[in-house]
């Protein structure tokens, strides 16, 4: 079985195509005829298809294709249908929500946010659709709804950014734009106008969980990959019926993290860490503006950061200014304050001749007339 250590399968198996278990009465077939993609063999099972999509499943790709399609023609439209320059900008085009001054308006103008309006509503049906989907495939297959609720946990972060956060502030501005990088220059906008994200304790909590499920997920990958040859890839079999291949692992972790994790535990462990990044990331956003007008203050009066004189890049109310005792100056005289009148005898006239004697300490000044020519002066050193 050394055909498995490898970063990619070698050896592909194929057997008779399999349909799948046998749905309970009433719920439609599934459509498509069943194929096997070599491509798709590398990385695991080589079938694809058949496909069951039901009516929340075609109700979730039509309203999500709609509003794939407002935010694509506003971009392409965006640079005059010139489809070079659509291709060429792409990453910098966007789809922006309405200005400040439509506040909450859930009509403005196509140009000033409507078609935005209208992209995310249809993108936000087609994700709930998508989600409600999940739950009905789980239970007409006798499953759990642990998909259903790790999906509802990244809608709820989208729902926060695009919909609840915007109607707490009174206006749909405050929301994200569709397009590439200018998202990514909303959330540094965001973190700016707002005193900082780092020091919003939910969104270090968010950043901990993003990066401690990428090493959860990347570790268990490579621990069931390196137990392949004994058939770890079975894992389901592994845990109720614990052989060799699950003994190794839980060694190995042993060894060398500290910790056991089995078969079942790790995907505990991973399913937490990453519905809690969204999770808890939505809920620093929400705080932010709503609770929190600036959190580099607040973790200074939380003692979550160090207080120091930043009024030079200070966003938010301004800084009270030290209370320093009055300068110990006498007050000027009256006289003092008018302004005096030059020495007219020092301020020389238009009539007013130069000294033919140099004053001393000075060097002669030679008329125009005699200077010597620039071919005549002496050359420079």
């Amino acid at each position: 079985m050394t055909a498995y250590q490898n970063i990619f399968t070698q050896a592909q198996v194929r057997g008779p195509i399999e349909v799948g278990v046998s749905l309970p009465a009433g719920y439609e077939d599934r459509v498509g005829k069943p194929f096997f993609s070599r491509l798709l063999g590398w990385i695991g099972n080589a079938q694809l298809g058949p496909i069951y999509l039901g009516t929340t499943g075609v109700a979730s790709l039509i309203t999500g294709f709609i509003a794939f399609e407002i935010i694509g023609l506003n971009m392409w439209a965006s640079v005059g249908w010139d489809p070079v320059q659509f291709v060429r900008q792409l990453p910098w085009l966007s789809l922006e929500p309405p200005p400040p001054e439509q506040g909450l308006n859930i009509m403005p103008p196509l140009a000033q946010g409507g078609w935005w309006l209208m992209a995310g509503f249809f993108m936000t049906t087609s994700v709930v659709l998508w989600c409600f989907r999940t739950y009905l495939r789980a239970k007409a297959l006798g499953l759990g709804t642990h998909v259903t609720w790790a999906f509802a946990s990244a809608i709820w972060l989208m729902l926060v950014l695009g919909f609840i956060r915007p109607i707490l502030m009174g206006s749909w501005s405050e929301a994200v734009p569709f397009g590439i990088f200018p998202h990514l220059d909303w959330v540094g906008s965001f973190s700016i106008t707002y005193g900082n994200l780092f020091y919003n304790p939910f969104h270090a909590l968010s950043i901990a969980f993003l990066y401690g499920s990428a090493l959860l997920f990347a570790m268990h990958g490579a621990t069931i990959l390196a137990v392949s040859r004994y058939g770890g890839e079975r894992e389901i079999e592994q845990i109720t019926d614990r052989g060799t291949a699950s003994e190794r692992a839980a060694l190995f972790w042993r060894w060398t993290m500290g910790f056991n994790a089995s078969m079942e535990s790790i995907h505990r462990w991973a399913w937490w860490f990453a519905v809690l990044c969204p999770l808890t990331g939505g809920i620093g956003i929400l705080l932010t503006g709503t609770a929190v007008n600036n959190w580099y203050d607040w973790a200074v009066a939380h003692h979550f950061a160090p207080g120091m004189d930043i009024s030079a890049t200070h966003v938010g109310e301004p800084l009270p200014l030290p209370d320093l005792p009055p300068p110990n100056v006498a007050a000027p005289d009256a006289g003092a304050l008018q302004p005096t009148q030059p020495d007219a005898a020092i301020i020389p006239t238009p009539d007013a001749t130069i000294p033919d004697t140099p004053i001393e300490g000075t060097a002669p000044t030679v008329p125009p007339e005699e200077r010597p020519a620039p071919s005549e002066q002496a050359p420079r050193n």
